[in-house]
């Protein structure tokens, strides 16, 4: 199905910037003169956090601290085991990556160090990973779909540290999608495995299939997620009885056909696949095609062209509510922010005098756009957060 791909996230989103720049957007306005400075900004903010310009992607293997391959014990393992248990982990964690709101934190019993947000979320998955809280034995670095299926929020929420004094946003939301990630894997033996009992990284044997001239097309692993973890997502919009996951409606996408009014986002599947990139590649599949990816239309994205004034409300009081993520307004900013996202990119490189070959998207946003909106985050706002207050299942941002 075509809302299932990369490019209809890029095109439809295109659309919207389109009457973005010609002012016909009901939420926004769009001042392209401001991403001169914006594009500084980003620039200025890579050369901090990488002196040499050598930028991984954005994945969320930046998020594990200390890195989650030593924690899984990698020494000493079968290669194949190892590719396994990193793909049940990234599957996981990410699903458990939608934002946990300004007043949560988790603290590493093994460090003692606290940490917040996406960070506190990366911690704290690869935590209950590593002691086998996902696992059938209750021990092995690992998801089974049987266990999956029985997480319950109370479980999830004693590992995830949360209490009244230190909440969480979308505890049950993030409980809920496990026990359908549980259930889609069992439903599903074919894709997820059948020798064994059905786990997240059973989809590496369907893309070990799909190598186009010994490589894999980045597009096929979101596809593949797409096609295959679609009935994960709770009440969503479906087509031909189709999950179409993050996708949204807006008046100004216009079609002949049932897509008509329809615009995808996929913002944690497309989270997901830059974030199985590295352990594909470490298991020596090469990974092709990375920009056929879009940027992330989530709120340290978004955040950064709203506070850099690259767009701005009709109405200053979107500010003072609370917003759902299939709100107008909420749709618009994420569909700008894709396509300032591809804008962005290139005014990026030039001012680091680095070529898309050596400087992809992926990497403009770890370098990059993704801290640049943090940063004018804390600079702008007490508690760090996201210039639109949006109102969160935690399964969506």
């Amino acid at each position: 199905m075509a809302l299932l791909t990369p490019e209809a996230v890029r095109e439809r989103s295109q659309e919207l910037y389109a009457l973005g720049l010609d002012n016909r957007l009901q939420g926004w306005t769009v001042q392209p003169e401001a991403m001169a400075a914006t594009a500084d900004l980003v620039a200025e903010v890579v050369r901090t956090n990488y002196p040499d310009l050598k930028v991984p992607f954005h994945a969320r293997w930046r998020h594990f601290l200390p890195d989650g391959a030593a924690t899984l014990g990698g020494e000493g393992r079968e290669p194949a085991a190892l590719l396994r248990a990193r793909i049940d982990l990234a599957i996981v964690s990410v699903l458990l990556d939608a934002g946990a709101g300004m007043a949560w934190r988790y603290r590493d019993a093994a460090t003692g160090r606290t940490y917040a947000r996406s960070e506190g979320l990366a911690m704290a998955s690869l935590a209950l990973f590593a002691a086998g809280a996902f696992a059938d034995d209750g021990v092995s670095p690992r998801a089974d779909a049987a266990r999956l299926c029985a997480v319950t929020a109370a479980e999830l929420g004693q590992g995830l540290q949360v209490r009244a004094d230190n909440p969480l946003t979308g505890l049950e939301g993030r409980a809920a999608l496990l026990r359908r990630l549980g259930a889609t894997l069992a439903a599903a033996p074919e894709v997820f495995g059948q020798a064994d009992t059905p786990r997240p990284s059973g989809l590496v044997d369907g893309l070990a299939g799909q190598l186009e001239g010994g490589a894999l097309p980045a597009r096929s692993i979101l596809i593949a997620l797409l096609q295959h973890l679609g009935p994960i997502w709770p009440g969503r919009e479906t087509l031909a009885g189709v999950n179409l996951g993050d996708c949204w409606r807006h008046p100004g996408i216009r079609r002949a056909d049932a897509t008509t009014g329809l615009i995808p986002f996929h913002k944690l599947s497309q989270w997901l696949a830059y974030s199985l990139i590295e352990p594909l590649e470490f298991a020596g599949m090469r990974v092709t095609g990375i920009d056929a990816l879009t940027g992330l239309p989530e709120y340290r994205n978004g955040g950064l062209f709203l506070d850099m004034g690259v767009i701005r409300p009709r109405d200053p009081a979107v500010f003072e509510a609370g917003h759902a993520p299939g709100d107008i307004l909420v749709v618009e900013w994420r569909a700008l922010t894709v396509a300032l996202l591809d804008a962005v990119a290139p005014l990026v490189r030039a001012r680091l005098g680095l070529s898309a070959a050596d400087f992809p998207l992926a990497c403009v946003l770890e370098g990059g756009t993704w801290w640049a909106g943090r940063r004018l985050a804390g600079e702008r706002r007490a508690d760090g957060g996201p210039p639109l207050r949006i109102i969160s299942d935690g399964t969506v941002f």
